[in-house]
C-alpha cells in the first residue's frame, strides 16, 4: 500500500553545520596561539536596544567558546557621531585588535554609512565597507559579509558543486541580496535577482534550482514559488503574532514550501547560527590579512598610545 502523503524536504541543519565551522575556527585559534598570535574582536554597542544586547552577548559567548579574545565597548543612547568615530579611530590604530564590529542599528543621530566606512577595511569583519564590497565583486580576497558566506557554506554542504545551477536571490539589500548574488556567481551559478519591481516574481523563482529568500516579509514565499526539488535558503527572521502568542518565522512559508522543495533551512536554526560562525571566521581571516600586509612591508598603523578600556 503506497502512501499518498507528499515527500517533505529535509531540513538543512544550520546548528550542526555552524558547529563544524566553529570547530574549524577553534583549531585555527589553537594553531595561532602556538605561534604566540592571539586574534581579538572588538564589538561596539551604542544605546540600549534589547535585541542588540542579545546579539552582542551571543557573539561574545561564541568568541569565548572558540578562544578568540573579545572586547566589548558600550556608548550611551545619546552618544554623538564624533564619539563613535573617535573610538573607531583608536580601534583602527590598535594592532592588537584584528576585527571591529559595530552592532546595528545605531541611534538616529548617527550616520550608519559614515560609521561603517570609518572602520579600517582590513578589520571590517562585517564586510560592509565599500572597499570590501568592491573587492568582492572583483574576486579579490576580502572580508565578505557573514550571512551570505554562511549561506554559501550551507549550499555547498547540501548540494556539493554548484556549477551550472540556476539560483534566484529574492531581495537586493547591500547586506545580503547583492553579496549573495555575487558569491553565487563566483560559484559558477546562473543568478537572477528578484525584487519589488520584478514582473511575476513567482514565475521567475519557479525556474530556480536554488532559492535564497532575503526580503524581510514574513512567509511571502510558498510552494507556488518553487520548482519541485529546489533547495531553499531562508534568510528572513520575522516575529509574528498568532492566537497562541508570538513566534519567529522566515520569509518562506516553511510548511508549504517543504512539500515541494528537496531541502530547506528552518527558522530558527538555519541561517542564523551561520552568521555568528562566519563573524568569527572573518576575525581569523582579518588576522591573516593583517599579517600578510605586515610581511609584505605594508604600513599597519602603530599601536595606540592610549589603551582603550572595554566595558
Amino acid at each position: 500500500m503506497t502512501s499518498s502523503l507528499p515527500t517533505l524536504a529535509r531540513d538543512i541543519d544550520g546548528k550542526a553545520i555552524s558547529a563544524r565551522v566553529l570547530d574549524e575556527v577553534r583549531e585555527e585559534v589553537l594553531l595561532l596561539a602556538s605561534q604566540q598570535i592571539y586574534p581579538a574582536l572588538a564589538v561596539l554597542l551604542v544605546g540600549d536596544d534589547p535585541a542588540s544586547h542579545v546579539y552582542v552577548r551571543n557573539k561574545l559567548l561564541r568568541a569565548k567558546d572558540v578562544g578568540i579574545r573579545s572586547l566589548e565597548y558600550r556608548l550611551p543612547e545619546d552618544a554623538s557621531q564624533a564619539q563613535v568615530l573617535d573610538l573607531l579611530a583608536q580601534l583602527n590604530a590598535d594592532t592588537s585588535v584584528n576585527g571591529i564590529l559595530v552592532q546595528l542599528p545605531l541611534p538616529a543621530q548617527i550616520d550608519e554609512a559614515a560609521v561603517i566606512h570609518a572602520i579600517d577595511p582590513i578589520k571590517d569583519v562585517d564586510g560592509f565597507h565599500r572597499e570590501n564590497v568592491g573587492g568582492l565583486v572583483q574576486g579579490i580576497e576580502v572580508l565578505t559579509p557573514c550571512t551570505p558566506s554562511g549561506c554559501m557554506r550551507l549550499l555547498h554542504e547540501t548540494c556539493g558543486d554548484l556549477s551550472g545551477l540556476h539560483a534566484v536571490v529574492i531581495g537586493r539589500s547591500n547586506i545580503v541580496g547583492k553579496p549573495m548574488a555575487t558569491l553565487l556567481l563566483q560559484a559558477n551559478c546562473s543568478v537572477s535577482v528578484v525584487h519589488s519591481r520584478s514582473v511575476d516574481a513567482p514565475a521567475l523563482c519557479r525556474l530556480a534550482d536554488i532559492v535564497v529568500a532575503a526580503v524581510g516579509r514574513p512567509q511571502l514565499i510558498d510552494a507556488r514559488w518553487l520548482k519541485p526539488g529546489a533547495v531553499v535558503i531562508d534568510v528572513g527572521i520575522n516575529r509574528i503574532t498568532t492566537e497562541t502568542g508570538t513566534r519567529l518565522v522566515g520569509d518562506v512559508d516553511y510548511a508549504s514550501a517543504r512539500t515541494v522543495a528537496s531541502a530547506i533551512t528552518p527558522v530558527p536554526g538555519g541561517v542564523g547560527p551561520m552568521t555568528i560562525a562566519y563573524l568569527l571566521k572573518n576575525t581569523l581571516v582579518a588576522s591573516q590579512l593583517q599579517r600578510s600586509k605586515a610581511n609584505e612591508g605594508g604600513s599597519l598603523p602603530p599601536m595606540a598610545v592610549t589603551q582603550l578600556q572595554p566595558s
